[in-house]
């Protein structure tokens, strides 16, 4: 091969190469982007990622797309996410069980919350609602537990599986009001909220955001907030605490996350995109609207706030004696 053509060669494989060089960051982002909701459809975490991720479109000038990876508490969707390449094209959103709960319930979570991700923002946080059908013989907690101790294992509760923070608020009142209640997991939470409204089960902790519309069609009746403090979506309807059990508190909540190790460039544009979607007065009233309350953390206390949630959570394991099955 003489000098000429090796130096056309040479030139080419360059060109070509440099044509499929990594887009800078600046130009960020080129194509649709992923937020990956480890929960099915219709779900309170689905819902509020519907809204963040339609805020960040407009703001990006590409298409957010939902993607729901539901099971496993929540594990089978986040440790997709957090084994996918850290180039900001594929976002997840996280939950309290998903990346605090679960860590401290399996023994072998595929991934770390406090390694492989890292954290955009917080759109809020909400309490869960202790609901019944609207027909149920009780009016209240006590009323509740005092049929649970009458008639040991026959009450039902449902969650979005072993290990959700629905799961442990039920746990954590058998334990703590002394009665026996039967658990019963489905694979995501929307489920679990039919089988309430159709009586298959007595009752369940879930989101103000999936709960609401039942509770003002009067299909539904709350009878307990899990927070320390009462919900601004029901002011009426008192805490758990209230109710006979001072120290109970169990809220959950929704983070924003990228896989570990996305580039400064990227993570900058991110982190400006997420704050800029929840500092919209229409984002927030969105939010606000299906029981969320706002969130005061900064980008740079999420890391810290995972990890003593995760310490939170494992006391509170212990405490509910919650087993995965």
């Amino acid at each position: 091969m003489n000098k000429t053509i090796r130096a056309a060669l040479a030139a080419l494989l360059l060109t070509t190469g440099l044509a499929h060089m990594p887009v800078h960051a600046e130009d960020y982002p080129t194509r649709p982007i992923r937020l990956v909701v480890p929960f099915g459809g219709g779900t309170s975490t689905d819902l509020i990622a519907r809204v963040v991720g339609e805020g960040m479109a407009k703001k990006l000038g590409q298409p957010v797309v939902v993607e729901n990876r539901a099971g496993a508490g929540g594990a089978i969707g986040t440790d997709y996410v957090a084994k996918s390449k850290a180039d900001g094209y594929t976002l997840t959103l996280g939950t309290v069980g998903t990346h605090a709960i679960n860590k401290a319930l399996y023994r072998k979570l595929p991934y770390d919350p406090d390694k492989d991700f890292t954290y955009l923002g917080m759109p809020g946080y909400t309490p869960t609602l202790l609901v019944v059908r609207a027909d149920a013989p009780y009016k209240n907690l006590a009323e509740l537990v005092a049929y649970a101790k009458a008639n040991p294992d026959k009450l039902s509760f449902g969650s979005a599986g072993n290990g959700t923070s629905g799961h442990l608020a039920g746990e954590l009142l058998k334990s703590m009001a002394g009665v026996n209640m039967t658990h019963v997991p489905f694979k995501e939470g929307g489920q679990a909220l039919t089988a309430v409204l159709g009586g298959q089960v007595d009752f369940m902790f879930y989101h103000p955001v999936a709960v609401l519309p039942y509770l003002k069609a009067s299909k539904l009746r709350a009878l307990a907030v899990s927070s320390q403090r009462r919900s601004s979506a029901v002011p009426n309807v008192p805490t758990v605490a209230e109710s006979g059990y001072p120290g109970f508190d169990l809220t959950a909540w929704f983070i924003l996350a990228a896989p570990a190790g996305v580039d400064a460039g990227t993570r900058t544009k991110l982190l400006q995109t997420v704050s800029s979607v929840l500092q919209d007065p229409a984002v927030h009233q969105q939010l606000v609207a299906q029981g969320l309350e706002a969130n005061t953390l900064e980008p740079a206390q999420l890391q810290g706030f995972v990890d003593a949630e995760v310490r939170k959570w494992t006391d509170v394991v212990k405490k509910s004696n919650a087993q995965v099955d």
